[in-house]
């Protein structure tokens, strides 16, 4: 065959190459007529055959859905704040409204006392008729002056006392905290007060799995710490005083452990002394609590009075959670869930609604999710303040705003005039909030106790609360019927209404 001829041949088997090629290849150029549908990652083509595949679909509720688009919505608001600070909404229109509220009632806008009126104010010493000479441990002096309004007062130097000797004080006795669902020890001091103590489990710039579910979730120490710091700053001084403190697993626990709980220590495969004892979750050697190599963090919070001596009532809370991965209670369901509420004493008069208005915005700044109950001291009978306990699961996730925990307040649509101005003060004067709770922090043993991610969270959320009561201003008839300047002010007694015995809201939505 001549040149000539094998060029010719050469040509036409390149030319039919490229033929077919592109014939193969057309599915990738041209798109399909026919509907794809993917689902969980299931692929499904259209057709009479595809008629015929069932798939099982979790469907999102409307109230994620909401949820969806209120993050969204944050991260733009987020990113466009960034950019230009002039921006910052500073809520004139809530300001004024403060103001002719304070002006009715011949009170300064920024109010200093919590909404409440001015009479006597027993401790739980006087009530129980006990004398100083009987306080004279600070223990004692801490406990039995817890009063009707406050855990303690704005200068009272006993908790000083309380927190610097947790933090000094020398360990003498050491057990494990029956019940609840993760590691709790108590701490027993040589002067016969004592502590709970929530070890470190990971370090502070691990947070919480996108996929795990609040009540999965590990505790936090540094939540602890930084939860009593924030009730404080708030001004609600509601929280049992915490503090930080790094231990010596050696001396200060294992030496002193016994039992059950001595048998779960052993060493690592990198040489740091662990332990896990025993509880419902978390508790084995997957899950240890391991120190560096015997150095370790750890939350203290001081006891309460002995219930022998100030009984506490439980209450389940009004807006619980399901705990359940599917199941949603009763208010997720129903947005004028409130009216319910409000319909039960004593959530129907005087303070008790407004508290748990202060303990949504306290637990949302926190990203906490985690409030199933809360507790009330009896001598006080139910005009008193509900205690702020157990924060291990705030803090856990800085770059999202779980809107739904401030469901009381946008559903109820009542705030105490007190929280807005500390709100409002906090957001538009010179120390934002994230400054003074990083301030205050600063003193404490285990700083930094947050991370910058978190401080700036706070702030960005005191701005959505902000926004929460102006919507609620802005469909109310009058400001009044949002804002309470005085807790007495707010009424919906009505006659044959039912009382909360501390169960009543323990219906869910299956």
């Amino acid at each position: 065959m001549k040149l000539k001829e094998r060029l010719v041949m050469a040509a036409m088997g390149f030319s039919l190459a490229v033929v077919l090629l592109v014939l193969l290849d057309i599915n990738l150029v041209i798109p399909h007529t026919e509907h794809v549908n993917s689902q969980h990652g299931r692929v499904r083509m259209g057709g009479k055959d595809s008629e015929k595949h069932k798939s099982r679909i979790l469907q999102k509720t409307p109230n994620q859905g909401q949820e969806y688009k209120l993050s969204k919505s944050e991260e733009e608001n987020s990113n466009s704040d960034s950019k230009s600070k002039e921006s910052k909404d500073d809520f004139t229109e809530v300001v004024q409204f403060l103001m002719k509220i304070s002006q009715k009632h011949n009170r300064h806008w920024i109010a200093s006392k919590a909404g409440r009126p001015e009479e006597s104010n027993p401790t739980i010493g006087e009530v129980v008729s006990v004398s100083e000479a009987e306080m004279t441990s600070v223990w004692g002096r801490f406990q039995y002056g817890i009063s009707k309004e406050e855990m303690y007062s704005a200068k009272a130097p006993t908790i000083t006392e309380v927190v610097d000797t947790m933090r000094q004080l020398p360990i003498v006795g050491i057990s494990q905290k029956e019940g609840g669902t993760q590691l709790k020890l108590i701490i027993e001091y040589e002067d016969g007060g004592q502590a709970l103590f929530k070890p470190m489990r990971f370090p502070r710039t691990q947070e919480t799995l996108p996929n795990h579910f609040y009540f999965s979730d590990y505790e936090r120490h540094n939540a602890e710490v930084a939860a009593y710091h924030l009730d404080q700053l708030l001004g609600f001084r509601r929280a049992v005083p915490v503090t930080g403190r790094i231990l010596n697993i050696t001396r200060d626990i294992y030496s002193l452990a016994e039992g059950d709980l001595l048998k779960t220590f052993f060493i690592s495969p990198a040489g740091n002394i662990c332990f896990h004892g025993k509880c419902s979750y978390y508790c084995d050697t997957s899950h240890a609590i391991c120190g560096n190599p015997d150095m370790l963090e750890g939350s203290f919070a001081a006891f309460l009075p002995a219930k022998s001596v100030a009984p506490r009532k439980t209450w389940r809370h009004p807006w619980r959670r399901s705990y359940h991965k599917r199941r949603k209670a009763e208010w997720e369901n129903d947005p004028d869930y409130c009216e319910v509420v409000k319909d039960v004493h004593p959530y129907n008069q005087g303070r008790r609604l407004l508290d748990i208005m202060d303990l949504a915005i306290f637990d949302f700044l926190m990203g906490n999710m985690d409030r199933h109950h809360y507790e009330t001291f009896k001598l006080f009978g139910n005009d008193t303040f509900p205690v702020h306990l157990d924060h291990g699961r705030a803090f856990g996730r800085s770059g999202h705003d779980e809107m739904s925990i401030l469901a009381p307040l946008y559903q109820c649509c009542v705030i105490r005039h007190s929280t807005l101005s500390m709100l409002l003060t906090y957001h538009s004067g010179p120390v934002p909030l994230s400054a003074a709770l990083n301030r205050s922090l600063s003193s404490d043993p285990i700083k930094p106790v947050l991370t910058n991610q978190h401080l700036e969270a706070v702030d960005r959320r005191v701005g959505l609360v902000l926004q929460v009561a102006r919507e609620c201003l802005d469909s109310a008839e009058t400001p009044e019927n949002v804002i309470f300047i005085r807790d007495e002010l707010y009424s919906n007694v009505k006659p044959d209404q039912p009382v909360d015995d501390g169960h009543y809201f323990k219906r869910e939505k299956q």
